[in-house]
């Protein structure tokens, strides 16, 4: 019989529905129900596309015993880290602060006030009874330790929160030690940053790529150049479909983790879009064209909105739906091309994953092969896909989260106007009409919707700083004025709900539940901070509008994170990726024409440097300040070139717009 969770929008909260644990979703009622009974409180944290979580549940959760144990003696509230990260947060904190690391499953141990004692991770079956027996026992007979103890972890997690700190002013000196620091970390022969595991470095990636614009860097260049060829080859893209998978268990990209995240992808799509711009290599390209693809087919769902993920099981077994040997492919493709195949991916008998099977990886350059060859790759591709699509799937997380379709809003938007794909382009509107009209209530975002129908947990501060953006963005595609209203609207409520009052961002409101601690985190993790997201939006929006106290807000905030893009500039690349376009203007590109495809603004997006603003439609059009007061030259369309609203004598052909961008 189905419990509590049931009901549950989140379907990570919905695959525990049927577990004979009597779970809780995280609510008042059930901390009451814990002082209730007088009882500690076991909160278990994780999400959909979590291979470890299906582990422990699987191991623990399903089992008649361990549920019964659960069940007398605790209250057990389930949490969906992605639809409540503020929860998340919080307690991993906690769990940090007690075992020096982190991760998901996240499990704790609580007071019925929520304080928590004892916290961990993932833990096999019976180290798991074993800490459940050991747990009711201090509850019962050392209560008073137990709670002094959650006492201290509270007091801990307080302190931990980085409000009011040093500042640092953004710098172009800071920016250079930033570079050289992730120069110096780079991994040479493979790319990206450390050993295994290893992440792809989206944000730190799209930092280097402004940087190289801003200095003309040919370290930072070859760099991201270097890591995203990499990567693209790696068994951590999907070589046959396209789409990221989180991260790669090794140093060399080969083996993924393989579930697949919509804001890994949204922000590799920026990457590869941007390197394609600066460079025209066609890997990144291709790289760029698959992972738009991607998004729309594979994550795109029937009311609207893009899934958050795919599962990186398939029927409880990991790498089920991608892995092959060299028989698989022979049997798909006949011995001939199966030959051919097993050595272009390196699929090998001794395999490089698990029971003799291998991941693929694009072992031979192929993109400018012989035309022939490149028919063949294709070909191959396209029959292995087939077949693949026989095999069982991985579920998919199809909630919708507002942050992340912000992330994948302006990635689209950005690869529509710049490769000039109609449907990377629409698919950008249409996604920004699904968060204003969905997940826009009552002039607040909520965070989740799912299958049409919006959650209840209010937007955190990522969500504002996203979806603004993404609106910025849209609006600069469309010159509709909605978008950039809504925008200034979602950056005031930033602004009067979430500031710290010196200059830095809770990434809760002032008036959201009231969890243990306030979170205040300005580092970038597996998305950028709330306070980076922000900052992109502001600096934009003051760009876009005129507004100063909007840049002013911009600046302030950026200086509460100028001592770690110094100091740890892995973990603040979007925060230096904004403070790139703070250092460049950024620039106001106002192109007064009739013709949105005019070629002054094709372009304007190709030549003009990652953060500027371009607007283009008619003339003083209503609602659009960029173009106010901005006429034809001659009735011919007509380009300004703007710093801070100072511009330069107007152009009217793509050619002394190249060479003005070009000599700024």
């Amino acid at each position: 019989m189905a419990n509590r969770l049931a009901g549950a929008t989140s379907p990570y909260l919905q695959q525990h529905r049927d577990n004979p644990v009597d779970w809780w979703e995280w609510s008042a009622e059930a901390f009451a129900e814990a002082r209730r009974r007088d009882v500690p409180v076991l909160i278990s944290v994780g999400y959909a596309a979590c291979h470890w979580c299906h582990v422990m549940a699987h191991e623990s959760f399903e089992d008649e015993a361990v549920a019964a144990q659960l069940n007398a003696d605790f209250v057990a509230i389930k949490v969906d880290r992605e639809e409540r990260p503020d929860v998340d947060a919080v307690y991993m904190t906690a769990t940090q602060a007690m075992t020096g690391q982190g991760g998901w499953p996240m499990t704790v141990f609580a007071t019925p006030g929520g304080d928590p004692f004892y916290c961990g991770t993932y833990f096999p079956k019976q180290q798991f009874t074993r800490l459940l027996t050991s747990v009711t026992a201090a509850w019962r007979d050392q209560r008073d330790d137990v709670l002094k103890q959650g006492a201290a972890v509270v007091e801990a997690v307080g302190g931990a929160q980085l409000v009011g700190g040093p500042t640092a002013a953004v710098s172009a000196e800071m920016l250079a030690a930033a570079a050289q620091a992730l120069i110096k970390e780079h991994d040479e022969t493979y790319g990206g940053f450390g050993g295994a595991p290893k992440f792809p470095p989206h944000m730190d990636l799209l930092f280097l790529l402004r940087h190289h614009e801003r200095t003309g860097s040919a370290e930072a260049l070859e760099l991201v150049r270097h890591t995203a060829e990499r990567m693209a080859r790696g068994g951590i893209y999907d070589q046959l479909a396209g789409g990221f998978a989180r991260y790669a268990v090794d140093a060399t990209w080969t083996v993924p983790h393989f579930e697949k995240m919509l804001y890994d992808n949204a922000l590799l799509l920026r990457v590869y879009t941007q390197l394609w711009r600066l460079t025209g290599d066609v890997v990144a390209r291709r790289i760029a064209d698959e992972t738009a693809a991607f998004l729309l087919r594979d994550l795109g769902t029937p009311a609207g909105g893009l899934a958050s993920a795919l599962d990186a099981d398939t029927d409880g077994v990991e790498g089920l739906t991608y892995a092959w040997t060299p028989a698989d492919l022979a049997a798909t493709l006949g011995d001939t091309d199966g030959e051919w195949a097993a050595d272009l991916f390196r699929v090998t008998a001794d395999g490089t994953f698990e029971h003799g099977r291998s991941v693929l990886v694009l072992g031979r350059d192929i993109d400018e092969a012989a035309p022939e060859l490149v028919e063949r790759w294709r070909d191959v591709r396209a029959r292995l896909l087939a077949a693949r699509a026989e095999r069982p799937q991985p579920a998919r997380d199809d909630k919708v989260v507002a942050s992340w379709n912000g992330l994948a809003v302006t990635a689209l938007a950005e690869h529509g106007v710049l490769t000039g794909s109609d449907q990377s382009r629409t698919a950008a509107v249409e996604l920004a009409g699904v968060l204003a009209e969905r997940h826009l209530v009552d002039g607040r975002l909520r965070r989740v919707s799912r299958d049409g129908t919006v959650g209840e947990p209010a937007g955190v501060l990522e969500d504002y700083g996203c979806v603004a953006e993404a609106f910025l963005a849209v609006h600069q595609i469309t010159a509709d004025p909605r978008w950039l209203r809504s925008a200034g609207e979602l950056l005031d409520v930033a602004l009067a709900r979430f500031g710290t009052g010196s200059g830095g961002f809770y990434d809760t409101a002032d008036d959201a539940e009231k969890l243990l601690t306030r979170p205040a985190d300005p580092t970038d993790n597996a998305t950028p901070s709330g306070l980076a997201s922000v900052c992109a939006a502001l600096v934009s929006y003051a760009a876009l509008t005129g507004g100063t106290s909007y840049r002013e807000a911009a600046d302030a905030a950026l200086a509460t994170v100028g001592p770690l893009i110094e100091g740890h500039p892995r973990f603040a690349g979007y925060s230096a990726t904004v403070a790139e376009a703070v250092l460049t203007g950024p620039y106001e590109i106002a192109i007064a024409t009739d013709d949105l495809d005019d070629p002054l603004v094709t372009e304007a997006y190709r030549e003009a440097p990652g953060g500027t603003v371009i607007v283009a439609g008619a003339p003083d059009l209503a609602g659009v300040p960029l173009l106010a007061g901005r006429p034809l030259t001659d009735g011919q369309p007509t380009a300004y070139v703007c710093r801070g609203f100072v511009c330069d004598r107007p152009v009217t052909t793509s050619k002394d717009l190249i060479a003005r961008l070009r000599q700024s």
